[in-house]
């Protein structure tokens, strides 16, 4: 019997002007389109249903605020003229009370290479098992 894969990790990145997590709350679930660049594409075509996925509010609040599944396959956007589009379905998991800020984040060396703080306009990436735990650390030492 072919044992199950853990859960894929990740980041994704949002104006909360646009779209903020009380919003995707206040939905029950959201789909993540309009994703432009080719790095980010290639990640969103990585996910896989049960992927668990951080929201990080950009602009002034510069901090993950929450969690996120993905719950659905990803796919072209059907409403995009783009062949290269994709979509992917999210719902939210939890909201992380207190956040936690990219000050925080760019203060510990276990991030140095991660690609929130080297490429920083990129929308979407990945976040590997012993990052995602530092920063659930970080949150509950915030709290």
């Amino acid at each position: 019997m072919k044992k199950a894969a853990k859960p894929g990790r990740w980041l994704f990145k949002e104006e909360p002007s646009c779209y903020n997590y009380a919003q995707l709350e206040k939905d029950g679930a959201t789909v993540w389109a309009g994703v432009k660049n080719a790095l980010a594409r290639q990640h969103l075509r990585r996910l896989q249903i049960g992927d668990r996925v951080l929201y990080y509010h950009t602009g002034k609040e510069k901090a993950i605020v929450g969690e996120m599944r993905v719950v659905s396959a990803p796919t072209t956007d059907p409403n995009s003229a783009d062949p290269k589009s994709v979509i992917v379905k999210v719902e939210p998991v939890a909201r992380w009370q207190p956040p936690v800020t990219l000050t925080q984040i760019k203060a510990d060396p276990l991030f140095a290479d991660w690609e929130l703080l080297r490429i920083s306009r990129l929308s979407v990436m990945p976040v590997n098992t012993e990052q995602w735990r530092r920063l659930e650390e970080m949150c509950r030492a915030n709290g």
